[in-house]
């Protein structure tokens, strides 16, 4: 059976539209003909059903770049063993895509779109069980981690020290998931704020938001000693090591953490670029690791650290929104530039750096992680 990205990305168009009601339907279908599977879930699945679609969405439209889609699936794979997915129930999930997209599409179904969605979905389910399955020889499905450290910035940000039981791999840039006792079976994503260290410890920036329940629950409910679970590093927002190119950093709130971490990564590597990290924030206290990122620069002279703030009329420092505030500053064409923050103000940095002429491909970018 032949793989046909054409076939499934025409099908898949027709569905999008209705991107709310068909992960509805899946999921009523698959619990309607699994009902076991029901307990491996949130009991809120609102969050579940848009990551779904986003991760459908991201599979569907690299069917043509087969190598980022490989180590894409490679961490979906490795990341579901947290739920406790078996090879068997990829049967069951695939069963109910199947049975979605053909109720959504269905103006335009045909036997030759079936075949092709059947044989797409083989693929990369095959790749996601063969990832899980050489992870399970080598890593945890989680990683239990102690609280040794929680100090409330501001009074919607907590910078949360953790110290997992066993080391956990990961590469500066990355995010993981996590869990409170609080919530079971709900998992957030954090990107880590620092590169590895001798100790395993790492460093989590979280934002409550309003009705954030794991995001409220690190903040406010949640001390030294206390235990969360960890699921495996995923994200590319990584440095290239090869490169010998200067650095820009913007980050938007809590998307300080991945670049914070890069930023750690290349100091410690030995290299001697200059680095130009933006931290933009709506006011002056929301600054939050402001203290540690002067002391960081004053270590390493080639590191200059500029605090921007939107919206305080009386910060006496640099203002504006990072997008204008970025170009404003400096020609940014010979360098290597990571992006991290709201998704408005990442897709509004990328899309002014590359009309000033900075290829895509030297642009590393992500939105900042934690409740949506």
């Amino acid at each position: 059976m032949s793989l046909n990205p054409r076939l499934v990305k025409e099908s898949f168009s027709v569905v999008e539209p209705h991107a709310d009601r068909a992960t509805a339907y899946f999921y009523g279908r698959l619990f309607a003909e699994n009902p076991h599977l029901r307990a491996m879930f949130p009991p809120a699945m609102n969050v579940q059903r848009d990551r779904l679609f986003g991760a459908l969405t991201r599979i569907v439209w690299s069917l043509d770049s087969p190598g980022g889609l490989s180590a894409y699936l490679g961490q979906l794979g490795r990341d579901h063993r947290k739920y406790g997915v078996l090879a068997e129930h990829y049967t069951a999930v695939g069963n109910a895509l199947l049975a979605t997209i053909r109720r959504f599409a269905a103006d335009i179904w045909d036997h030759e779109i079936e075949a092709a969605w059947v044989s797409a979905y083989t693929a990369a389910a095959n790749h996601m069980i063969e990832a899980a399955e050489a992870d399970a020889g080598v890593s945890p499905a989680w990683w239990p981690a102690e609280v040794v450290g929680h100090e409330l910035r501001h009074r919607d940000i907590a910078v949360i020290t953790l110290r997992p039981a066993q080391r956990l791999p990961y590469r500066p840039g990355q995010y993981v998931t996590v869990q409170t006792a609080r919530w079971p079976r709900v998992w957030r994503t954090f990107s880590i704020a620092n590169a590895p260290r001798p100790d395993n410890t790492i460093r989590l920036h979280v934002r409550s938001v309003p009705g954030g329940w794991v995001s409220t629950a690190l903040t406010r409910h949640t001390g030294v000693g206390d235990t969360v679970m960890l699921g495996p590093a995923m994200g590319g927002m990584t440095p290239c090591e090869r490169s010998t190119r200067d650095i820009l950093c913007v980050a938007g709130g809590t998307g300080l953490a991945p670049l914070k971490a890069v930023v750690e990564h290349v100091i410690a590597s030995g290299r001697r670029p200059d680095i130009h990290l933006l931290h933009g924030a709506r006011t002056a206290a929301e600054l939050y690791d402001l203290p540690d990122l002067l002391r960081m620069a004053a270590a390493f002279p080639w590191l200059r650290v500029l605090p921007v703030v939107s919206g305080e009329p009386s910060w006496d420092g640099m203002s504006g929104e990072l997008p204008e505030v970025a170009r404003r500053l400096h020609s940014w064409v010979e360098h290597d530039v990571y992006v991290c923050g709201p998704p408005g103000m990442v897709n509004e940095t990328v899309r002014r750096l590359q009309a000033d002429g900075v290829p895509l491909a030297r642009i590393r970018r992500d939105i900042a992680h934690g409740e949506p």
